[in-house]
Formats: structure tokens, C-alpha cells, sequence
């Protein structure tokens, strides 16, 4: 048993390394899945002779497909949905709106709500980022505030307590729903609280740590690695914002009136509610962009779903493993309420996968029925899941993580990622046992 949570543990390094390295998850997952396989004694095919005997590739591809399978049509509908934004200018012009009206003197905090808004309406992150950073970039420029801290600023708006409360359209607050028979509105009193906590408590430690690195000296100096070339060339504002505030609204509508029958799905039918708002309402802007609309948003959402599906697949070998149980036995064994447990164990198994949605769908199958079974409330798991798979998501080696501090900002990890890990782990770990306090 040694040797095999050694194994577990080195291939966890590895995939944090690599990923940093730059590796895709693609090849990275099911290279660091195999070291975990091949150091717990599971083949790595099964012969006609073994049968179903658990194995390596069936695991990794079985999690792998799996996941795409259930999850495929709202990655698709929601990259459609970013790109209408994108393309439209709906993101930008909701964005510039925000910072306009909070004004520079509040930079982060027109920066967390822009990117907040926007993902908590069903935006992804990665387009929300994407959107709303040249914008950050020309506040950060004009208050003269450090760069480096605009990735924190952003991953705080769309990554914290937009992704993980009660009635967002993002999948780490949907995925318990059909495994636990709640909505993505469960625990909602609790979720209110500990958003408005999470927000707070971020923006006050982010202006801190921005004034003391202003006291001592730094100043906004743009990275040349930077998506923007010339900040004050993006800031120009063509689109009436009300028609992407009406699609997200139509968004919240539509999933509220058709979660009861629909589950999951019901989140499919509101992104496409939003995508005809959009096109309606910005024709002239979207009639010419259909064609990259629909590639860009086709290729989007495959990237997208299949690199989860790889974190996915290389957890679903971990689940294989004998270390795996033994983890599993000494997580449940732990005294007290069943939502401490579980809290804890999302929380490691997000970490080990470098992804909430990932850590969330390897541990639902497995210990929601235990915990369940304890006498826990479901809507309580629910929120209590959902919250801690958002605490250590945010190792080195999640993608979102690479591309937004090297991919959009330019920076490096060196220089970024101490203050953005402060405001996605740190924060939302103080935030979840808040959460325990009031739900145990």
C-alpha cells in the first residue's frame, strides 16, 4: 500500500509538472493515469482470459467517454453562447458598462463583478477572461496598478463564488443535481451568504496585497507575452449592452422553469434561449460571423470537454487503484458530520484531478450514496460538494489557471500565481467551512 500512494502521489506531481511545462492534458492525463496504474499493480489491458477485471485503458477511456457523453451538449451550447457574446460584443459591452459605472478608483471590484456577472450567467471562463481583460488592463494602466494581479482579479470574478452558488448556469453547480435528486438551487440561503462572503473577503485581500505592492514600489508594465498589443485599441464600445443583459436573463429564466423535468438538460435549453436572444437581438453585429461562430464554437467545446474528459479519465484510474480505497476508507471513517467528510474528500480528490467538475464527477457515484446513507440532507451535500470542489481546483495545473496567467495576461506563474491561488483556494476554503458552520 506504500509504494501505491507513493505511486498516486508522483503522478500527481508529475501532472502538476507537466502541465506547467506547457503539456497538453490530453497526452499528460493518461501519461501520468499510466504511472498510477502501473504503481497499484493494474494491467494495463485486460485479456479475453481476465474478463472485466479492472484496467487501465477501460478506466481511463470508460471516465473519458463517459463524461463526454453526459456533458457534451453543454459544452457545446455554452460555447456557442460565449462565442454569440464574443462576436457581438454583448461581453465587452457588459463589461465596459460594470467598469465604467464602478469607475477606476474601484478597479477590482469592476473587474470581479464584470467577469462575475458574466460567468454566473452562463458565460465560460475562458470567455469571460478573455473579454473582460483588455478592459481590466486599461483600468490597471490608468490607476497605474501593478499587471500582475489582474489574472487574481479575474479568477476571483469567475471562478469562486460565481461558479460554485446556488442558481448558476456553471456545471460545478449542476453536476450533484442527478446524483444527490436536488436542484441547482439547493441550500440557496447558505450559498447567498457564503458568495457575498467570498466576494467581499477577495476584494478586500486583493486592493490590500495591490496597495502594498504600489507602497513598495511597482507600477503597470504590460508583458509583451500579453493577447493585447495596443490596450486602448480594444476599449471601443459598438453594442447596446440591454440585449446581452435580456439573453441572460432569458438564461436564469428558462433553467429555473425547466430544472424540475429536464435536470441537466434544462441548462442545455436556457444557453440556447440565450444564443436566440443574442442573435435576434445583434443580427447586423452576428449575420457576417455564423460560420466562425459555429466552427470556433464547435472546436471550443471539444477542447473544452475533452480536456475535463482527460482530468476525468485520469481520475477514473485513480478510482481504480487500491490507494484509491484506502483513501476513500479513511475519508469516511472520519468523525462527525457526513458534509465534514465530504467536504474533505472533493476537496483532495478536486486537487489530485486539478479540476472541480472532474473531482466532483469521480467522487458523486462513489461517496454520494455513502454519505447519503449517513443521513446527510441532500440539499446541504449538495452545496456542501459543490463548494469544496472549488478549494484546490486551482493547483498550478489547471487549465484554466495556464491560460489565463500565461495565455491572456502574459505573465508567468512566478510572478501571478501566488496572489490568484490567495483568492481561488485560500478564500473559497474559508468560505466553505463558513458554509460548514450553518450546514452541519
Amino acid at each position: 500500500m506504500d509504494f501505491a500512494l507513493v505511486g498516486l502521489i508522483a503522478s500527481l506531481i508529475l501532472l502538476m509538472v507537466l502541465a506547467l511545462k506547457g503539456m497538453d492534458l490530453l497526452i499528460a492525463a493518461p501519461i501520468c493515469a499510466l504511472v498510477v496504474a502501473l504503481s497499484n499493480g493494474l494491467p494495463i489491458f485486460a485479456t479475453q482470459e481476465q474478463g472485466d477485471i479492472a484496467n487501465y485503458s477501460d478506466s481511463y477511456l470508460g471516465g473519458f467517454s463517459q463524461f463526454l457523453k453526459v456533458w457534451f451538449l453543454v459544452f457545446l451550447t455554452g460555447a456557442l453562447y460565449g462565442k454569440l457574446m464574443e462576436y457581438s460584443g454583448g461581453a465587452k459591452s457588459i463589461a465596459h458598462w460594470i467598469i465604467e459605472h464602478v469607475g477606476m478608483k474601484r478597479a477590482v471590484t469592476a473587474v470581479v463583478l464584470a467577469t462575475g456577472i458574466l460567468t454566473y450567467g452562463g458565460v465560460s471562463a475562458f470567455i469571460a477572461a478573455f473579454a473582460v481583460y483588455p478592459l481590466a488592463a486599461s483600468l490597471f494602466k490608468q490607476a497605474d496598478l501593478p499587471h500582475r494581479f489582474i489574472p487574481a482579479a479575474l479568477a476571483l470574478g469567475s471562478v469562486t463564488f460565481t461558479m460554485t452558488s446556488a442558481g448558476s448556469m456553471e456545471i460545478q453547480n449542476w453536476l450533484p443535481a442527478p446524483y444527490l435528486g436536488t436542484t441547482p438551487y439547493a441550500a440557496w440561503q447558505v450559498s447567498l451568504f457564503t458568495a457575498l462572503a467570498m466576494a467581499a473577503i477577495g476584494i478586500y485581500w486583493l486592493n490590500r496585497m495591490i496597495h502594498t505592492a504600489y507602497q513598495q514600489g511597482e507600477r503597470f508594465i504590460l508583458p509583451q507575452a500579453s493577447i493585447i498589443a495596443s490596450v486602448e485599441a480594444e476599449q471601443q464600445q459598438n453594442v447596446n449592452p440591454l440585449t446581452a443583459v435580456l439573453s441572460l436573463l432569458a438564461v436564469f429564466i428558462t433553467a429555473f422553469l425547466f430544472h424540475q423535468d429536464y435536470s441537466n438538460n434544462a441548462l442545455v435549453i436556457a444557453l440556447v434561449a440565450g444564443c436566440v436572444v443574442l442573435v435576434v437581438g445583434y443580427w447586423r453585429q452576428l449575420s457576417q460571423h455564423f460560420t466562425k461562430v459555429g466552427s470556433e464554437g464547435a472546436l471550443g467545446a471539444l477542447i473544452a470537454g475533452a480536456n475535463t474528459s482527460a482530468v476525468v479519465g485520469f481520475g477514473s484510474v485513480v478510482k481504480a487503484t487500491p490507494a484509491f480505497a484506502f483513501a476513500v476508507d479513511a475519508v469516511t471513517a472520519i468523525p462527525g458530520s457526513p458534509l465534514v467528510s465530504a467536504a474533505i474528500a472533493v476537496t483532495v480528490i478536486a486537487g489530485i484531478t486539478g479540476s472541480a467538475s472532474g473531482g466532483q464527477t469521480i467522487a458523486l457515484p462513489i461517496l454520494g450514496p455513502i454519505y447519503l446513507d449517513a443521513g446527510a440532507n441532500p440539499e446541504h451535500l449538495h452545496r456542501t460538494i459543490s463548494l469544496s470542489s472549488g478549494v484546490l481546483d486551482s493547483l498550478p495545473h489547471n487549465g484554466y489557471v495556464v491560460t489565463l496567467i500565461r495565455a491572456i495576461c502574459g505573465e508567468s506563474h512566478q510572478s501571478a500565481y501566488l496572489a490568484l491561488a490567495k483568492m481561488t483556494m485560500v478564500v473559497p476554503g474559508i468560505c466553505t467551512v463558513l458554509a460548514l458552520y450553518f450546514l452541519a
